[in-house]
């Protein structure tokens, strides 16, 4: 079945727009034809690049009757104003994780989408790569039982890459939870079939000059009876990577030369040098991300069911049975994140959404606050946004 391109606008052109670029440069599934954004170089890049229209506010672009669909790719705590734009617009959305920061903006996204009549994907998250797609098809197929336990870790240097202010501010979306633990909860809940019931956890804000939470580790239970303990540390100095076959998060080769890099980076940074490295990163400031060898990951997670245990790789999924293992390999695509435009397409010209709506994404943003809850109050949360996994057809 072939489709004509999606045509694509995109709301901010900053990291999240950078690690897309692999994929949508490399998908003939969908063709870049807008973009907003506050910075006049960002729009000469994009249209000198794509041959689009730049636009210097959410609601322009929203109102261009080319565009089908939108990307927004905007800091955290501006996604709920721009879901809201391009949704009053009648357009598809495709919004960056988290979903949002507070649950009272992702509830009104919710329905915002709802009464639109669109559909909201949340993503790209790590839930989208293809090894653990794979593995909750192997799950799902009932070849190895019912999953009872998984084990997600990641230790990395997060806090110590170029931050702006409000990265370092908790209410402000910052802090290793909305950025970094969104995607782990993801993946879990995916593989655990979505539907938490309660986190016990625990989290750390260690150092005063960052004042946010770079740590947490967390219990989560599911219907079904299965649980999963998850924990991600960003103040790290041994990296999980070497976990990973030696890959970074993104794909890219992982070599010694980069041990400590992020901290050498920030020595000597006043907090508006600090924002001006960081602004570097965003498209058209001339860094480029390291060429994928293999898929994302998002550290070591091991799914233990009643008759076999998954380790999941950039690679592949290893596979440890009764009697034998093997070895599932997961190559990679042209098109990295081709999975995430697979979900586009499906929702945009089929009608299917994909787990990740925007019910999924309020769900995992919900984990997220129970984390900083049960941290604060010592107590069991008990979750009441939870969704499972659902691939849903429109009728509209």
């Amino acid at each position: 079945m072939t489709f004509d391109p999606i045509r694509l606008g995109v709301v901010g052109l900053g990291r999240a727009f950078v690690l897309m670029l692999p994929t949508l440069r490399n998908d003939a599934r969908v063709k870049l034809i807008a973009a907003a954004a506050p910075r006049a170089e960002s729009r000469e890049a994009f249209e000198a690049e794509f041959g689009g229209r730049g636009y210097a506010s959410v609601e322009a672009l929203a109102n261009d009757p080319e565009v089908e669909a939108v990307y927004i790719a905007t800091p955290h705590q501006m996604h709920a104003d721009h879901v809201a734009a391009v949704a009053a617009a009648g357009k598809h959305i495709l919004v960056d994780k988290p979903l949002s920061v507070t649950m009272a903006d992702a509830d009104n996204m919710v329905d915002v989408a709802r009464a639109a009549g669109v559909h909201l994907i949340v993503g790209p998250s790590h839930s989208f790569d293809p090894p653990v797609l794979k593995a909750r098809q192997i799950i799902e197929s009932g070849q190895f039982g019912a999953v009872r336990m998984v084990q997600a870790l990641n230790y990395t240097d997060f806090l110590y890459r170029p931050r702006r202010p409000e990265e370092l501010r908790t209410e402000e979306g910052g802090g290793v939870l909305f950025s970094q633990g969104i995607h782990q909860i993801d993946i879990v809940r995916l593989l655990c079939g979505g539907r938490a019931k309660s986190v016990t956890a625990m989290t750390g804000a260690w150092d005063p000059e960052r004042p946010t939470e770079g740590a947490y580790s967390a219990l989560m239970d599911f219907d079904g009876g299965a649980f999963a303990t998850l924990t991600y540390s960003g103040y790290a100095h041994f990296d999980s990577d070497d976990w990973m076959d030696n890959v970074a998060e993104l794909g890219g080769a992982k070599g010694p030369e980069s041990y400590g890099a992020a901290r050498r980076a920030l020595q000597n940074l006043d907090p508006v040098a600090e924002a001006k490295l960081k602004a570097t990163r965003t498209y058209g400031a001339g860094t480029v991300p390291p060429s994928a060898l293999s898929n994302e990951h998002f550290g070591p997670i091991i799914v233990l069911c009643d008759r076999a245990d998954l380790r999941l790789r950039p690679g592949g999924i290893d596979i440890f049975g009764d009697t034998e293992r093997h070895r599932v390999e997961v190559p990679l695509n042209a098109a990295p994140r081709k999975s995430v435009i697979d979900a586009l397409v499906a929702a945009v010209r089929q009608k299917i959404a994909p787990p990740q709506t925007a019910e999924w994404g309020r769900a995992s943003l919900e984990v997220c606050h129970a984390i900083l809850d049960s941290a604060q109050t010592g107590e069991t949360i008990k979750l009441t946004r939870q969704c499972g996994i659902e691939y849903r057809e429109e009728t509209q």
